[in-house]
């Protein structure tokens, strides 16, 4: 583990450009098993989300060349092994879920060693990712193991989902673009990198309608072909950069920062004062010189930032606007509707002085603009957390240290470096 060694007080100033969103480029390598033809994915982040599952992959036979200077992927899985009948597939590693969906387009049998127990957020089940797969046709037996088997063709279906998974949304939308007849999803995730998943399929020869709704139809056809797919930025990157301006008071300006997904994540800032601005596509914050939160007009209801699925507000966003609240003048509730560990990393929050009231495992009120001061704090295994801790330690004079902050490294690539170019005083230990 690595410590992240902060000595705050600087007003962060320049330019970045995002890097790709990990969430599609995780999908999008594991869909390009959906074809032997060559597949090439540009704008990959350098990240270890993507280099375990490249290493995964290359494991069991797929040819990827992968030039991180140029941020391309290029991967041919003619090679690709052809069962998992005397090897049991590594399902443990997070990510390998991504698999399943194009695997039984091409693998007749397989067998899960072990399941997917969660990360600090909370449970995250692999009951859903089945149910998909046997609606398809799939013979899914589970006794303390999960065997599948593949008939010789795959069916469409129609499921609708008890809530929107993004993961189960993309494990259906690869298995179910080679089946046989059409597939429908109801309360399908239509977050961004969902869309680029269907925009990658449909640029392989897939037939996908409804992109960005919560109805996904699709299409089965028998044969797709190779393809060249630029990745989206990242919105999560994207909103970073634009809060870490705001809490140091400093100017960032934020290129290729897809306007059209932040209608109602630039009015969560608005929410502390912060006014994001464009310039076609590159958004900026210009001079933030203090933090307040917007009293609604209703005065009897406290503030509040709901999150969920999108289209509401993203929740991996929840620590960095957290984060502002800790410096804002005035009060605001968080509500977190779908992790119920969302907020168990508050008491590290709380070290460096900020006043939070925890209501319950999903909802909490900040009280801002507090007497904040260096501490050492613990983050935990939650990439956003990491920063928002980051954040409020950047906004405070003096030294502190955040331990074990890796996880930044899972969604971030040159995370330290970039802030060392806008300015920051931050290196690893």
């Amino acid at each position: 583990m690595s410590n992240l060694i902060i000595r705050g007080g600087n007003k962060l100033v320049g330019e970045i450009t995002p890097a790709g969103n990990k969430n599609a480029a995780l999908p999008i390598i594991c869909a390009s098993l959906l074809t032997n033809d060559d597949v090439v994915v540009r704008n990959v982040p350098d990240i270890t989300d993507v280099e375990k599952l490249v290493d995964l992959m290359k494991d069991m036979g797929s040819d990827i060349h992968w030039d991180k200077q140029k941020c391309i992927i290029q991967i041919n899985n003619s090679n690709f092994k052809k069962d998992f009948t005397n090897e049991a597939f590594p399902l443990g590693m997070r990510g390998a879920i991504l698999l399943l969906g194009p695997l039984v387009t091409r693998v007749k049998h397989i067998e899960i060693k072990e399941e997917i127990g969660g990360c600090s957020l909370g449970i995250r089940e692999i009951d859903p990712h089945l149910e998909i797969l046997q609606k398809l046709g799939v013979d899914v037996q589970t006794n303390g193991y999960i065997k599948m088997n593949v008939p010789k063709n795959l069916n469409g279906a129609t499921l609708w989902q008890e809530y929107m998974s993004v993961t189960t949304t993309e494990n259906f939308l690869m298995a179910s673009v080679k089946a046989e007849g059409t597939s429908t999803m109801m309360n399908a995730a239509s977050e961004p990198h969902v869309q680029d998943l269907c925009n990658f399929l449909n640029q392989m020869g897939a037939k996908i309608t409804g992109i960005g709704s919560s109805k996904l139809t699709v299409s089965g056809v028998k044969h797709l072909h190779g393809t060249d797919f630029t990745l989206s930025s990242d919105h999560h990157e994207i909103t970073t950069m634009l809060a870490l301006a705001a809490i140091t008071g400093g100017t960032i300006e934020v290129r290729n920062a897809i306007p059209q997904h932040f209608q109602l994540i630039n009015r969560e800032f608005k929410k502390f004062g912060v006014d994001i601005q464009y310039s076609g596509d590159t958004a900026f914050v210009q001079n933030c010189k203090k933090l307040v939160v917007e009293e609604p007009y209703t005065k009897n209801m406290l503030p509040k930032i709901e999150a969920a699925p999108w289209p509401y507000f993203p929740t991996d966003l929840m620590p960095l606007m957290t984060a502002l609240a800790v410096k804002a003048d005035g009060s605001i509730m968080f509500w977190n509707k779908l992790y119920e560990g969302g907020f168990f990393w508050i008491p590290e929050m709380i070290k460096f002085g900020a006043h939070i009231v925890m209501c319950d495992p999903h909802r909490v009120i900040v009280y801002g603009n507090k007497p904040l001061s260096p501490a050492r704090v613990c983050a935990p295994n939650i990439i956003r957390v990491t920063v928002a801790l980051a954040m409020v330690a950047l906004s405070i004079d003096g030294e502190s240290v955040i331990e074990n902050a890796d996880t930044i490294k899972r969604a971030h690539p040159n995370f330290t470096e970039n802030l060392q170019k806008l300015g920051a005083d931050i290196d690893w230990k």
